[in-house]
């Protein structure tokens, strides 16, 4: 059998460019509804272009077909924290976990503090258990259920979410992108994440004094006879109590103790449902058809809390928007973008016009600062095309760690460009991985919430204005280089 040949870079930018044409004309024309079905069209059609390119190149439809099988298998993680997450916030709508959460940041955040808020309580939590997932499935849920009940905006509070859940996962050791990091490029996991801070503190400080001044000016009028009001509609409607924030600490400790998020959340979804049979009887009787009888109608609104979610049927249109949703078929959209995503990711690096693109962008890199900036480049443009974060770190990170080597750079130069370029920016991507998950659990759509989520975008450009600057670039000292460690460093050098 002969060996395929090397596609050409037209061959390789021309999908690409298809794709950002399909994905405009999908916004364009369907708006924030592209991403339950025109998108996912949109990938699936542009992953056939790439097959037909690949099999003129000599590469054989099975191989092609294995190279797909694979790429959706590493997802099958992810899809199954989506399920369980579906679940855990329908049982948490029906159990009283959310509207609890609801009731006490109404009650005690301040609303021209409230962004900035957001954004610190993620980001401690998130740096806590190392994981943004968890942290805007549980904590992220309840305060934007707290934005729409002061009347403030939920793009921006998605967007504070957001920005602080990334830094606490960037910056934690539990983390597992931050621990992957470093292991593709072969640097020591706390060097790696000292080295982080030159480009990860300045751009969440600067975040901060962003949300702060978007709170100051985003003040609401009227607001302390809409929120009484709200607070009356939120007890009358659950029974509210501090044990109720059970489920979530439960969920919480156990992403602490490092237990996987799949089970950590499957179990925080049934501590739910068992919450709401002990404490919202009356509730879940008002939801439940009357010919059930008491045990009947429990078991089918926990049951289809589970799959369905929670629709409350109330007059109040905000309770309404606030407390419905949920449930493992909310997720299927996401599902469904994801898997359409991975298909195209797949094909692109089967047939090698991923690599041939970076390939090309590493000859465009001359110098250190370039290098640099191309990795940080390249790992952004992975989130892009393959659409999924682990590969946006692990593809980067192993074709130019053979150039770092080459030009002396220690492996943390190359561990911190892939993250900064890799990790924070996946949540800003509707078809990438996390960016679908971020709308799924949040309900707002990433073209949205990308320009506040300040921190995800102005870490990569601190991390290019370090690279121009060659502020906290290390090189390896020669003793090092033939001993195949890490020896020691010296700062600052150009």
């Amino acid at each position: 059998m002969s060996q395929p040949r090397q596609p050409s870079l037209l061959q390789a930018l021309l999908p690409i460019i298809a794709l950002l044409l399909l994905l405009f004309m999908a916004v364009y024309y369907f708006g924030d509804d592209s991403s339950s079905g025109p998108n996912q069209i949109a990938l699936l059609l542009c992953a056939g272009v790439v097959t037909l390119i690949g099999q003129h190149n000599g590469y054989g439809r099975e191989q092609i077909e294995q190279a797909i099988v694979r790429g959706i298998s590493l997802t099958l993680g992810a899809i199954l924290i989506l399920l369980a997450v579906g679940s855990l916030i329908g049982t948490w709508l029906l159990s009283g976990t959310v509207p609890t959460m609801v009731f006490y940041g109404l009650t005690l955040l301040n609303p021209d503090y409230f962004y900035l808020s957001c954004s610190i309580i993620c980001a401690i939590v998130a740096l806590s258990i190392g994981s943004s997932w968890t942290v805007a499935a549980t904590i992220g849920v309840a305060l934007m259920g707290v934005a729409s009940g002061l009347g403030l905006s939920e793009v921006i509070c998605a967007g504070a979410i957001v920005s602080g859940a990334y830094f606490g996962d960037k910056l934690s050791p539990l983390s597992d992108t931050t621990n992957l990091a470093p292991a593709v490029a072969g640097a020591d996991l706390f060097t790696h994440i000292r080295f982080m801070l030159y480009s990860t503190l300045p751009s969440y400080a600067l975040t901060l004094v962003l949300f702060l001044s978007l709170g100051l000016q985003d003040r609401q009028d009227g607001q302390p006879t809409q929120l009484e009001a709200l607070l009356n509609s939120l007890s009358g409607q659950f029974h509210i109590a501090w044990y109720l924030l059970l489920p979530l600490a439960i969920t919480l400790f156990l992403a602490f103790r490092k237990m996987p998020a799949f089970p950590a959340i499957g179990i925080g979804a049934v501590s739910g449902a068992i919450m709401a049979v002990l404490f919202q009887q009356d509730f879940i009787q008002a939801q439940a058809a009357p010919d059930l009888g008491k045990l009947g109608g429990t078991i089918t609104v926990v049951w289809q809390a589970m799959f369905a979610g929670v629709s409350l049927d109330t007059p109040d249109p905000l309770l309404k928007d606030l407390l419905s949703g949920g449930g493992m078929g909310s997720m299927l959209n996401t599902i469904w973008l994801i898997i359409s995503a991975m298909t195209f990711g797949s094909v692109m690096e089967a047939t090698g016009l991923l690599q041939r693109i970076v390939e090309t962008l590493l000859k465009m890199a001359k110098s250190a600062s370039g290098l640099v900036i191309t990795t940080i480049g390249t790992a952004f443009g992975t989130n892009l095309v393959a659409a999924d974060q682990y590969i946006a770190i692990v593809m980067p990170g192993r074709m130019f760690k053979p150039e770092y080597d080459k030009r002396n750079l220690t492996p943390e130069n190359l561990s911190r460009a892939v993250e900064d370029g890799g990790t924070c920016t996946s949540a800003l991507i509707p078809w990438n991985t996390c960016g679908a998950y971020m709308q799924s659990v949040l309900l707002v759509n990433p073209l949205d919430y990308a320009v506040y989520a300040f921190f995800n975008w102005l870490t990569p450009l601190m991390g290019i204005l370090l690279a121009l600057l060659g502020v906290k670039r290390t090189y390896a000292s020669v003793s090092n280089l033939e001993n195949n460690s890490k020896g020691q460093a010296v700062e600052n050098g150009r």
